[in-house]
């Protein structure tokens, strides 16, 4: 079992969480800021984003994120970064995409929601996901994919394919 840290300790990190909470998903998220000075902002909490083109309303759950050159994030997307979450270059992200990595295993009859679960999101080069689409923990979209609006992706999609429905399927191959 884990020593419990001092109460200091909990303080400093308590005030950390705060402090990079309020820089990036308030001050970095706000519509009153540029679109370089939201990446500026990003870079210096430990995001690795490439590009400008992050909408704001963005919510990020941790700095475990890596976004592409000339990608674009659409408004109010939320980035469950509890596992690494990497998007490709050149993908484009509707409004209100969940990138969810943290689930939790069933549980007992008392309590469903069992031990804790996180893993990572792959978005490859060149992916479209359309608004309000879910990409669940431990998923890669290939490159070159399209996935249809308020589609729910728990596999594994192959590259150069139209995703859609929930669960997502495969119901078109792209040139």
């Amino acid at each position: 079992m884990p020593t419990e840290r001092p109460p200091i300790e909990r303080a400093r990190r308590s005030i950390y969480r705060r402090s990079w909470d309020l820089k990036v998903n308030v001050v970095a998220a706000s519509f009153m800021l540029g679109p370089q000075a939201r990446m500026h902002v990003y870079r210096r909490c430990g995001l690795d984003i490439e590009t400008p083109k992050v909408q704001p309303g963005c919510w990020f759950f941790g700095d475990d994120v890596a976004i592409g050159a000339d990608t674009w994030i659409g408004h109010r997307c939320y980035f469950d970064s509890r596992a690494r979450i990497e998007i490709g270059s050149s993908c484009d992200l509707g409004m209100e995409v969940m990138l969810c990595t943290s689930d939790h295993r069933p549980g007992a009859h008392e309590r469903r929601a069992g031990r804790f679960a996180a893993q990572p999101i792959v978005v490859g080069d060149g992916v479209w996901i359309g608004t309000r689409a879910l990409l669940l923990g431990g998923v890669t979209v290939g490159d070159g994919c399209v996935i249809a609006a308020g589609a729910v992706v728990a596999d594994d999609c192959a590259p150069d394919g139209l995703y859609a429905g929930v669960p997502a399927r495969r119901v078109k191959d792209l040139a």
